[in-house]
């Protein structure tokens, strides 16, 4: 063993592995890799490998009960938001090994992109506190990591991202929904106190700095500020959304377009009628009163990048 790893006490730590993440599939080397790679740091993995229906809730609360506080998600930003849901509340913590194909999450936390770099801050990151958004919709509430949306861009989610992970055939239902769609009238309540109603295809809430195509929407700590973004696209044709603020632009600059309107909250309540479709990280709820507000440091996670000194209020594991 390597002199920078030989002095590292064993550690357990739940490897979670997402075997189809990302627009092109990897080769079984790739776990291969992972686990090799952990071992090197002394990690003692436990693998589960991911299928459609697992429940991640009972697989971090039997982990838990077993002992191990360490979760490593290898996977995209759908996996992580799943696992990062079952382990809020739990004095467990998240760490990330970016595979998917947008990987916000990792990107927002300035994780890298490589396998060997990000298994080497599983030991040598930050481990920080990160905010987790609670959204209420009903009897339901759903926390949330990345984002949650009202909306047209609710509607599209189970297409686009089919698409995205090479489905073309759904492409005709993604044209359908796009179409078809009419705006509301959206009504915020900010902070209990300031409220703004207008028409409008999309609202997004975001704890993320990142979401959608790699789209900053939040300053670069947004994840542990104690406030939740809100971005109201107000009165944008819908085509106009897609194209110029979605698929072509980098990121949103609220002073371009008066119509974009940018708030950061505590918590907010929307409505819309008639009703929109709302998730909260790739999770559809029902459509109702949306009640969305911040749970601050609420999450333990692995941060990037690599610090010889961390700042106050950071450590390593």
């Amino acid at each position: 063993m390597d002199l920078q790893y030989k002095n590292l006490c064993k550690k357990r730590i739940k490897l979670i592995y997402n075997p189809v993440s990302g627009v092109n599939k990897e080769l079984p080397a790739q776990l291969t890799n992972v686990i090799t790679e952990l071992q090197m740091w002394n990690f003692d993995p436990e693998l589960l490998v991911t299928e459609k229906d697992t429940d991640y809730a009972a697989v971090v609360r039997d982990a838990v009960e077993n002992g191990i506080r360490l979760f490593a998600v290898c996977g995209g930003d759908g996996t992580v938001s799943s696992v990062a849901r079952a382990i809020y509340g739990t004095k467990a913590t998240l760490g990330i090994i970016p595979t998917g194909t947008q990987n916000n999450v990792a990107m927002s936390l300035g994780l890298p992109n490589g396998i060997k770099e990000a298994i080497a801050i599983l030991r040598m990151g930050r481990l920080i506190k990160s905010d987790i958004g609670l959204v209420t919709c009903g009897n339901t509430t759903v926390p949330f990591i990345e984002i949650c949306s009202v909306g047209l861009f609710s509607a599209l989610f189970e297409s686009g991202d089919d698409i995205q992970h090479g489905d073309i055939s759904r492409i005709g239902d993604f044209l359908a929904t796009l179409t078809t769609s009419t705006p509301s009238k959206i009504r915020l309540i900010l902070d209990k106190k300031e409220e703004i109603e207008a028409p409008g295809h999309v609202v997004l809430v975001s704890n993320m700095p990142y979401i959608g195509r790699r789209y900053q929407v939040g300053s670069k700590d947004s994840y542990r500020d104690g406030l939740l973004d809100v971005i109201f696209c107000a009165d944008i044709p819908k085509l106009d959304l897609m194209v110029g603020y979605i698929l072509k632009l980098p990121g949103l600059n609220v002073s371009e377009d008066s119509r974009i309107k940018r708030f950061q909250v505590k918590n907010v309540v929307i409505e819309a009628r008639p009703e929109m479709p709302v998730m909260a990280d790739g999770i559809a709820l029902e459509k109702d009163k949306v009640k969305i507000e911040i749970h601050r440091g609420a999450l333990s996670v692995m941060a990037g990048p690599i610090r010889r000194k961390g700042k106050k209020g950071e450590k390593s594991l």
